[in-house]
C-alpha cells in the first residue's frame, strides 16, 4: 500500500455555528419600529416647520423635496399701458405676483374650464381682441392691430409647477409677535416654583411615609396612590372656588402666580410622594438604622443622607413637572387669565393660531419653538431619568 504524506492530505475546514437570540432579534426589531413611529411625527413636524406657507397648505411634508403642482390666475394689464411698437399695439407684463416668482406655468386658459388646454408658448385670441401669448416664467404679451380700448384686465388661469421652497419666516414670524418675549417670562414665572414646590413638599412626605412610624400610615399610601386616578378637569373647577372663596381673606388675587403655583403643586403632588416614597423605601435599611445608633435626628437623615441618595427619583419627576407645567394650557387659562400680560407661551401661541386656526401654518415652528426648553431640561437630567423612574415604580 502506498505511503501518504500527512501534507498531502487536504485540510479540514473549521466549521462556524451562527448562533441566534430570536427573541432579543424580536425585541429589538419591535423597539426600532417602536422609535420610528414615534420619530416620524417629530420629523414632519420639523419639515413642515421650514416649508413655505402656500406649499405647506397644499401636500404634507412627505412631498417636501419634490415639485408640486398648482392652479392659479392672475390678470393683465389695462388698455391704458398699451405701447405702439413698429405698427402693432402691444400690452406685456407679468402674470406672476413678487412672492410667486420662481414658478414654472404649463399651460394656461381664459376661464375655468380651458385653463389646462393651451400650453405656454402658444397664442390664444381674448374677446377684446387680438393674440395673447404667455410663457412658462408668466411673462405674457398681448399684442393686436387695432387699439385696445376696456377698462379691465383680462383674467388668465394657469397651472404651475412650484419646485421645493425652505424659508425661516414661520419662526421669524413667531419671534417677532407682539407679547412673545412676555410669554416667555410668564411661561418660566410659572413652570419653576411650580416644580419647585411639589418637590420639596413631596420630599418631606415620603420620607415620612417611607421610614417613619405613625398612626393611619398605609392609609395614607392608599389615598395618595388613589389621587393618581383623579382627572384634572373634574377637580380643576372645585378648587378654583376654594381658591377665589380663601384668597380675598388672605389678601390675594385671584387671578395670580400663587394660585397657579398652588393648583400645579396640588395636581403634582400624588405622583411625586408616589415615586419618591417608592425610591426612599427602597434604600438600604442598614445606613438608617446605623445613623439612628449615632444619635441622628429623622431631619439629619433626611437632609444628609436620603436627600443625596435619592436624586435620581427627585430628577424623573422634575421631568415629569417640569414638561406637564410647561406645555400646560387649561390651568394657565383658569388661574392665571388670558391677559396680554397674562399669557404663557402655549396661550401666546394660541392667540396667533387664530380662534378659527386661520394662521395655522405656525403652529408647527410654534412647536419647536415652545420645546426648546423643555429639551434642554430632558437631556440635562436624563441619565437620572431611567433609574429614578424604575426605582419608583416597580418597588
Amino acid at each position: 500500500m502506498a505511503n501518504v504524506a500527512v501534507a498531502d492530505l487536504p485540510a479540514s475546514k473549521p466549521s462556524f455555528t451562527l448562533n441566534i437570540d430570536w427573541s432579543k432579534l424580536a425585541t429589538h426589531i419591535v423597539l426600532l419600529a417602536l422609535v420610528i413611529i414615534w420619530t416620524l411625527p417629530t420629523v414632519g413636524l420639523l419639515v413642515s416647520s421650514v416649508r413655505d406657507k402656500d406649499q405647506l397648505t397644499v401636500s404634507g411634508w412627505w412631498s417636501a423635496l419634490t415639485t408640486t403642482q398648482r392652479t392659479g390666475g392672475g390678470r393683465t394689464l389695462a388698455a391704458d399701458a398699451q405701447v405702439l411698437e413698429n405698427g402693432v399695439y402691444v400690452i406685456s407684463g407679468n402674470l406672476l405676483s413678487e412672492d410667486e416668482q420662481g414658478r414654472t406655468l404649463s399651460a394656461y386658459g381664459l376661464t375655468n374650464n380651458t385653463f389646462g388646454d393651451n400650453p405656454v408658448g402658444t397664442s390664444v385670441a381674448p374677446k377684446e381682441g387680438g393674440e395673447l401669448t404667455v410663457n412658462a416664467d408668466g411673462s405674457y404679451t398681448w399684442v393686436s392691430e387695432t387699439e385696445f380700448d376696456f377698462k379691465r384686465g383680462q383674467r388668465v388661469l394657469y397651472t404651475a409647477q412650484i419646485p421645493p421652497r425652505f424659508t425661516l419666516d414661520n419662526y421669524r414670524e413667531v419671534l417677532t409677535s407682539e407679547g412673545i418675549d412676555r410669554s416667555f417670562i410668564n411661561s418660566f414665572t410659572v413652570t419653576i416654583p411650580a416644580t419647585i414646590i411639589p418637590i420639596l413638599i413631596a420630599a418631606f412626605a415620603a420620607y415620612a411615609l417611607a421610614w417613619m412610624q405613625f398612626p393611619g400610615r398605609g392609609y395614607l399610601v392608599a389615598i395618595v396612590v388613589g389621587l393618581l386616578v383623579v382627572p384634572l378637569q373634574m377637580s380643576l373647577i372645585p378648587i378654583l372656588q376654594l381658591y377665589n372663596g380663601v384668597a380675598p381673606m388672605l389678601g390675594v388675587e385671584a387671578k395670580s402666580y400663587l394660585g397657579i403655583w398652588l393648583a400645579h403643586t396640588g395636581f403634582g403632588l400624588p405622583l411625586a410622594i408616589y415615586l419618591l416614597r417608592n425610591y426612599m423605601a427602597g434604600l438600604p435599611k442598614e445606613i438608617m438604622e446605623s445613623a439612628r445608633m449615632d444619635g441622628a435626628s429623622h431631619f439629619k437623615i433626611f437632609t444628609t443622607m436620603v436627600l443625596p441618595l435619592s436624586f435620581p427619583a427627585l430628577a424623573s419627576f422634575a421631568i415629569f413637572q417640569f414638561l406637564w407645567v410647561w406645555n400646560d394650557l387649561l390651568v394657565a387659562t383658569v388661574f392665571l387669565g388670558v391677559g396680554d400680560n397674562e399669557l404663557v407661551l402655549t396661550g401666546r401661541l394660541r392667540e396667533l393660531i387664530g380662534s378659527r386656526g386661520d394662521n395655522w401654518e405656525i403652529l408647527t415652528s410654534g412647536a419647536f419653538i415652545s420645546i426648546i426648553v423643555p429639551l434642554i431640561v430632558f437631556f440635562s437630567l436624563q441619565r437620572y431619568f431611567v433609574r429614578g423612574l424604575l426605582a419608583g415604580s416597580v418597588k
